[in-house]
């Protein structure tokens, strides 16, 4: 009797970043290196907490201050030690860097248009599209996977990131509106079984005090 070869299912938990305060500024944080204020702090950690039972057994985080130290503080609990994935990095906002939201829109009325509109192909001179950031951001994603075939990884990474790859795994276009959360420290599974991806959880913030920011825009 041949035996029939089992499905192997490879599962990615995707935290991101615990708070920093330009995210409680709603400020446009982008590859600037800014690092966790202290309610972020508490939130790394609780993340790691609730993730010590998950069966994870390699840790990757973006070099960014911000997710590399929320990936110091979750390996603390696991007992592993972060890998750097730079192409994990949040995406370069160019001339919008720096700014609120509210200043990039005054400043940048056209630009902030196209990127409120989702236009894949706006750059914010001399940024990054959304082109260009979901073929660096998924080629990892794609690599991280076959590296750990059949295991359970954790990343740690940005909401930019995270809009990215939610699309990816479900199929929908860069351009759609956004119908799901990226709370800080927010944590989501997808997984990949016979070269197809599913988002298992997405969003989950039991492991947090209330009030968890999501400041990205729609």
């Amino acid at each position: 009797m041949v035996e029939i070869p089992t499905t192997r299912l490879t599962r990615i938990c995707l935290v991101r970043h615990g708070e920093t305060e330009w995210n409680a500024e709603r400020r446009i944080q982008g590859q600037i290196d800014i690092g966790l204020n202290e309610t972020g702090q508490r939130q790394a950690v609780a993340a790691g907490r609730w993730l010590k039972q998950a069966g994870i057994i390699a840790l990757y985080s973006s070099d960014l201050k911000r997710a590399w130290t929320t990936a110091l503080a979750i390996g603390a609990e696991l007992g592993l030690q972060p890998s750097a994935v730079p192409e994990m990095r949040e995406r370069r906002y160019g001339v919008f860097e720096g700014l609120t939201y509210d200043e990039a829109k005054s400043k940048h009325p056209a630009g902030y248009a196209a990127f409120e509109g989702r236009n894949a192909d706006y750059n914010f001179e001399n940024g990054e599209s959304l082109h260009v950031m979901f073929e660096r951001v998924t080629g990892k994603l794609k690599e991280l996977a076959a590296r750990h075939s059949g295991g359970v990884i954790a990343v740690v990474l940005h909401g930019g990131v995270l809009d990215v790859i939610n699309r990816f795994v479900r199929g929908n276009p860069l351009e759609m509106p956004r119908d799901f959360l990226i709370p800080n420290a927010g944590i989501n599974w997808i997984a990949l079984a016979d070269g197809t991806w599913h988002l298992e959880t997405w969003g989950e913030t039991d492991h947090l005090e209330p009030g968890a920011l999501d400041e990205l825009p729609a």
